[in-house]
C-alpha cells in the first residue's frame, strides 16, 4: 500500500517538484519513498511495506528498463500470474506484487488487468513508445486523480499532491458543490477542483503525444439466475466469501480487522480467531457498539481493542478530516473511521473490514423500498402524484408522507443513491449561485439506462456500486485508514465474491424477513442467530444530538454567519435550517452537516 503522483511534461526540476508532491502524501507511505525521472516524465513514491518488505521499494522496472511502474494496492493472486509469466521467459528481480504487474503488461498489455484479483490503482511508463498507462481497479477501492494541460498530464493517488503541481491552478468548481448538496459527497468523476477528474473504476487512461484515452475494461453486470437454490446457495456464498478472507489475509505484516455491531464486519472477524479487532463508540446508548464488539470477540476468540470517543474528541478533528478526505464529505462516520483506523494502526499495518456487503448483496433498508411501494401498486401512479402535491403543503412531517412522495415516482426519479439531501427547490433557497444546476437524475440516468431490463432493487444496487460506493464508501475507508498509515482490505468486494452475488434472484437479497437473505444465512454458519439479523449500523454518529446542544449549535453558528458562508449561501436560510433543528421542529441534521462540512473544508483549501 503506498501513495504516488507524478507527471509527463518538460518541466525542469523535476526530482524538486516531485519531493513537493510527495511530502503532502507522506502518510500513506511512511516506510520509504522512490523517484524516477527523464527527459519526458518524472514518477515519485512513497511506500508502506506490506509484502517484501526488503525489496519493495518503487519505482520497479522490466527487465531491459524501458518500462517503470508506480502501485498503490494488493494483488492477492499475483503468485499464480507470476508462475505463469516466469514459464513465459519473464525474469524477476524481487518478490512483490508490482513486478508481476509490469511483467504482466509487457506480456498482454492492458488484458492483464482482467487476470487480476486484487484493489489497484498503478502507472506504467513506456520509454520506449513515450506512453504513460494508468489503471483503477474493479470496484474503485484505490484512488487515482488526473488533470491535463496543453503539454502535461498530471496525476497523483490523491489531489492535494497534484495541487503542489506548479502548473496546476486551484479553483473551486462550484458544479461540484451544487452536487454535494444532493449526494452528501463529490459525486465521481468530477472533483471540487476546477480541471481534476477521478479516474472511474474499472477503467484504464492512456496519454501519448497530448492526447488522453479513456476505456472501461470491466462492466459489473448482474445475471440474476432464477434456479438457484437457497440451500446450495449459501452454502457457495460462506465458501466464496472464507476464500476471499483468506486470499486478503495474504501479507508479510500482521492483519487485523475493523468491528461494529452488524453482520458484515462480523462475519469478518469471525474468521480472525487468535487475531486482533478494532472498535470505536460514543459515550450515547444508541450510538455504541462496542459491549457488542467486546461480546463477540470473545466468543470468536479475538484480542479486541476499542476506543470511546468524546463530543470534544470528535468536533476537534473535523479540519484535519476534511483535509484528509481532499473534497468536502459529509458522511458523519468518516470522523468514526479516522479513530478506528488510529486505533488499529498502533497494533497492526493492515486491516480487513466489511464495505461492500450492502451492494452487493442487497443489504441497505431502502432496498426494501420498491416491495413496499409493490403492495400498493393497484393504486394508480397519477393518484399518488396528486396526494403528494397535497401533503407537500403542509409544512410538518407525518408518517406516510415520505412514502406518498416516494409512491408517486419511478425509482429513476426517486433514487439517486443512499443518500438524498437537499431537493433542487431547496438548493434554488440556500444557494447564491445555481447557474448551471444539473437534476441529481441527470447524472444517475446514464447508469440507470444500462440496467434498464432489471428490476428495481438491482437498479438501485447499480446505482450505489457505481456512484455512492465509489463517492462516498471507497473514499472514506481510503483516506481515514492511509492517514493513519493503514493498509485497508475489503473481501466482499472481490471478482469472485461479486460474481457469485450477481446471479442471485431477488428473493434471496431482499424480502418481507430481511435485507441481505442470502448473505446473512451464510454469516450464520459462523455467528450468533442475533448478529446475523442485526440492523446495519456501522459506527453511527450523534450529530442529531450534538446539534441541539447550545456548544456545537454555536459552533456551527459560527460557520454559518461566517464570510465564506456568505461567499456562496444564503445566510437566513441556512441559519433559519439550523435553527428549526436547534428547536426539535425537525431533523435537519444531515442537511446542516454537510453545509458545516464544506464549510470547514473550503478553511483547508482555500485559505
Amino acid at each position: 500500500m503506498c501513495g504516488f503522483c507524478g507527471f509527463v511534461g518538460e518541466q525542469q526540476e523535476k526530482e524538486e517538484i516531485l519531493k513537493k508532491m510527495m511530502d503532502k502524501i507522506v502518510y500513506r507511505g511512511p516506510d520509504s519513498s522512490g523517484i524516477y525521472t527523464d527527459i519526458d516524465v518524472g514518477l515519485g513514491f512513497r511506500r508502506l511495506s506490506i509484502i517484501d518488505l526488503s525489496d519493495g521499494t518503487q519505482p520497479i522496472y522490466n527487465e531491459d528498463k524501458t518500462k517503470v511502474i508506480l502501485f498503490n494496492g494488493e494483488i492477492y493472486n499475483y503468485k499464480e500470474i507470476k508462475e505463469e509469466l516466469i514459464n513465459k521467459g519473464h525474469t524477476f528481480y524481487t518478490k512483490t506484487d508490482t513486478e508481476v504487474l509490469i511483467h504482466g503488461y509487457e506480456e498482454y498489455k492492458e488484458e492483464i488487468l482482467n487476470k487480476l484479483r486484487g484493489m489497484f490503482a498503478f502507472v506504467i511508463w513506456d520509454t520506449v513508445e513515450k506512453e504513460l498507462f494508468i489503471a483503477r481497479d474493479f470496484f474503485g477501492i484505490k484512488p487515482m486523480y488526473y488533470t491535463q494541460n496543453e503539454k502535461e498530464l498530471i496525476f497523483g493517488s490523491e489531489i492535494k499532491s497534484i495541487l503542489e503541481y506548479p502548473n496546476v491552478k486551484k479553483e473551486l468548481n462550484i458544479n461540484a458543490l451544487q452536487n454535494y448538496l444532493s449526494f452528501q459527497y463529490g459525486v465521481p468523476n468530477e472533483t471540487f477542483f476546477k480541471g481534476i477528474n477521478c479516474l472511474p473504476p474499472a477503467h484504464y487512461l492512456k496519454y501519448k503525444d497530448g492526447q488522453v484515452t479513456l476505456t472501461r475494461y470491466w462492466e459489473p453486470e448482474f445475471n440474476i439466475d432464477e434456479t438457484l437454490e437457497l440451500d446450495k446457495t449459501i452454502e457457495k456464498i460462506d465458501e466464496t466469501f472464507k476464500n476471499s478472507v483468506e486470499a486478503h489475509k495474504i501479507s508479510d505484516v500482521e492483519v487485523g480487522c475493523f468491528l461494529s455491531s452488524g453482520v458484515d464486519s462480523s462475519y469478518v472477524a469471525s474468521q480472525f480467531k487468535g487475531q486482533k479487532s478494532f472498535t470505536v463508540g460514543f459515550d450515547y446508548d444508541k450510538y455504541n457498539e462496542i459491549e457488542y464488539a467486546k461480546e463477540l470477540s470473545k466468543e470468536v476468540g479475538l484480542e479486541h481493542y476499542y476506543k470511546s470517543i468524546t463530543d470534544d474528541e470528535y468536533w476537534d478533528i473535523i479540519p484535519k478530516i476534511q483535509y484528509y478526505m481532499d473534497q468536502p464529505h459529509a458522511d458523519p462516520s468518516c470522523v468514526a473511521l479516522y479513530f478506528v483506523s488510529k486505533i488499529a494502526s498502533e497494533h497492526v499495518k493492515v486491516v480487513l473490514s466489511g464495505e461492500g456487503a450492502d451492494e452487493l448483496f442487497g443489504g441497505y433498508r431502502i432496498y426494501h423500498e420498491p416491495l413496499s411501494i409493490a403492495k400498493v401498486k393497484f393504486i394508480p401512479r397519477f393518484i399518488f402524484k396528486g396526494l403528494a402535491g397535497i401533503v407537500n403543503l403542509i409544512p410538518v412531517d407525518f408518517k406516510g408522507k415520505s412514502f406518498i412522495n416516494r409512491a408517486s415516482k419511478t425509482v429513476e426519479e426517486r433514487f439517486i443513491g443512499n443518500a438524498n439531501l437537499f431537493t433542487d427547490k431547496e438548493k434554488r433557497r440556500i444557494l447564491k449561485d445555481t447557474n448551471g444546476m444539473v437534476k441529481p437524475q441527470e447524472i444517475t440516468k446514464p447508469y440507470f439506462e444500462k440496467v434498464k431490463d432489471k428490476d428495481d432493487i438491482t437498479k438501485m444496487q447499480y446505482i450505489d456500486i457505481n456512484l455512492w460506493m465509489v463517492g462516498d464508501i471507497l473514499l472514506k475507508a481510503d483516506r481515514m485508514s492511509m492517514a493513519n498509515s493503514l493498509e485497508l482490505r475489503v473481501p466482499f468486494l472481490d471478482k469472485e465474491v461479486f460474481k457469485l452475488a450477481s446471479t442471485l434472484p431477488l428473493k434471496y437479497k431482499v424480502n418481507d424477513e430481511n435485507t441481505k437473505y442470502a448473505m446473512r444465512k451464510a454469516a450464520l454458519k459462523n455467528l450468533p442467530e442475533e448478529v446475523a439479523k442485526r440492523k446495519k449500523l456501522g459506527f453511527p454518529v450523534p450529530t442529531r444530538v450534538w446539534l441541539r446542544q447550545e456548544k456545537y449549535y454555536n459552533k456551527v453558528k459560527e460557520e454559518f454567519e461566517s464570510e465564506n458562508s456568505k461567499e456562496f449561501f444564503n445566510q437566513e436560510e441556512i441559519i433559519k435550517l439550523l435553527d428549526t433543528h436547534y428547536k426539535g421542529k425537525k431533523d435537519n441534521s444531515r442537511k446542516i452537516w454537510a453545509i458545516y462540512v464544506f464549510l470547514i473544508w473550503y478553511k483547508q483549501f482555500f485559505e
